[in-house]
């Protein structure tokens, strides 16, 4: 329960002093007298927005405090103690300072506290309702509002529950509706890659490759040329009369028997019988090549095709096999990822009808409890407005199904009947203003 006010230094207030007891206190004065700033200067003080045009013209700071008693509200007592708040003899202090110059400081028994905690405490202490609040029942969309907060905690669990399978079900659609609108072009993707890795892996490119088969159609290509080549050269080394090798073996023999007369020369001829083995061996290998050399038209153009057909990956793929190589990994890797896409996609749809279900089902539990509810806020209202001079008044919450979202799948509209036989009608087109301040007021009284 509220105690005492005091406003200094707000607007054209200069010091209000304010006692409140139980039941009814009623605050009257001509117009402009500062009765609505009294009420703006609560809201102040229990979190409003701060403002420093609201100090008083050449004051350098304004003040309200708003002392409450929670001795016969232990849950706001708890709430208190929660909130690390020591309460003093069971009463409540709090202090809103504005200065002159912007900004706002905040005090609560003593202590200073943030605006956030200020709001959250003010909300639990008072319910400001301004002159004009109840045009909000104009509104059908906001009608669920009134019902929701008097079914409280209960309704609110399951809004959590709505409000979360509908945000988890927007971000799946989401995703889904951008994997879908790129759907063409990773397909076409697809299709490349699978051509491009096919290609690379049918040819089997090895690095060092191209090199190899230049030399194998060179080769096949100057078969004649090498022939009479090496032919010729193996002729001088060990064919025709007088040698290279023949002559040479002249010649170690005369330093083999110089070194049977001076054994400096062994060295010497070691290293020429060396040089003699090894002429002997290239005449050898050269023998050898002539023999295995061949023309091979097939041969050559069968190298000739792969070596045009591996510098085309090149010409596509790289400048080296290594290049083409390290592509393919690429591609492979790519296509990989674009097939994951796909399966995405169907786990995505399978998710988006699990959460559709979901939040059919949180919606389904919400209409359950408003409608069970709706009955007790009926008769609630309905006896306060008849106690407000209207005693043959009627009030109905009526539910609609709507498609379900983060509020659930209701639409709520209040009916209403100022008088007797005229039928339930939607309270926003058939209410006077006196009668919707009394329904606001009759909903109010409810819910407290």
């Amino acid at each position: 329960m509220l105690i005492e006010l005091t406003v200094e230094n707000i607007a054209i207030i200069d010091r209000a002093d304010c006692s409140f007891t139980s039941g009814l206190t009623a605050l009257t004065g001509e117009t402009g007298a500062g009765k609505s700033l009294v009420v703006d200067a609560i809201g102040l003080v229990l979190g409003g927005r701060a403002s420093a045009d609201l100090v008083r013209a050449g004051a350098d700071k304004g003040s309200v405090w708003l002392k409450a008693e929670f001795s016969s509200e232990p849950h706001l007592a708890g709430i208190c103690e929660n909130l690390g708040i020591e309460l003093e003899d069971g009463c409540l202090l709090v202090q809103r300072e504005l200065s002159a110059k912007g900004g706002s400081t905040v005090r609560i028994n003593g202590r200073p506290a943030s605006v956030g905690t200020l709001k959250e405490l003010g909300g639990l202490m008072v319910d400001l309702h301004g002159q004009h609040d109840h045009q909000s029942l104009l509104d059908e969309e906001k009608q669920i509002i009134f019902l929701d907060a008097w079914i409280g905690a209960e309704v609110e669990k399951e809004k959590a529950s709505c409000a979360q399978a509908f945000s988890e079900l927007e971000s799946v659609k989401r995703r889904l509706a951008a994997l879908r609108s790129g759907r063409r072009a990773r397909e076409q993707r697809l299709d490349m890659l699978r051509f491009q890795v096919e290609e690379i892996r049918t040819l089997e490119p090895r690095p060092g490759e191209i090199a190899e088969l230049e030399g194998q159609v060179r080769r096949l290509q100057n078969v004649e040329k090498l022939r009479s080549s090496v032919g010729g050269a193996l002729d001088i080394l060990s064919l025709r009369e007088g040698s290279v090798i023949d002559q040479f073996s002249e010649g170690l023999g005369m330093v083999e028997s110089a070194a049977r007369l001076d054994e400096a020369l062994d060295c010497l001829y070691q290293t020429l019988g060396e040089a003699q083995a090894n002429l002997i061996d290239v005449a050898g290998e050269l023998r050898r090549y002539l023999e295995d050399l061949e023309n091979d038209p097939e041969a050559l153009e069968s190298a000739a095709q792969r070596l045009d057909s591996l510098k085309k990956l090149l010409r596509k793929y790289g400048e080296t096999e290594e290049e083409v190589l390290a592509y393919l990994a690429q591609a492979e890797a790519e296509l990989g990822d674009l097939k994951e896409d796909e399966g995405a996609e169907e786990e995505l749809e399978a998710k988006e009808a699990e959460l559709r279900e979901a939040l059919v089902k949180a919606a389904a539990s919400l209409t359950r409890i408003r409608k069970a509810k709706a009955k007790e806020f009926t008769s609630s209202v309905v006896s306060h407005i008849r106690e407000l001079a209207m005693p043959k008044a009627d009030f109905l919450v009526q539910l609609d199904p709507i498609e379900p979202g983060p509020e659930g799948a209701d639409s709520v509209t209040f009916l209403f009947s100022a008088n007797p036989g005229e039928p339930l009608m939607p309270l926003s087109r058939v209410a006077s203003g006196g009668e919707l301040s009394r329904v606001m007021l009759a909903i109010k009284a409810s819910s407290a």
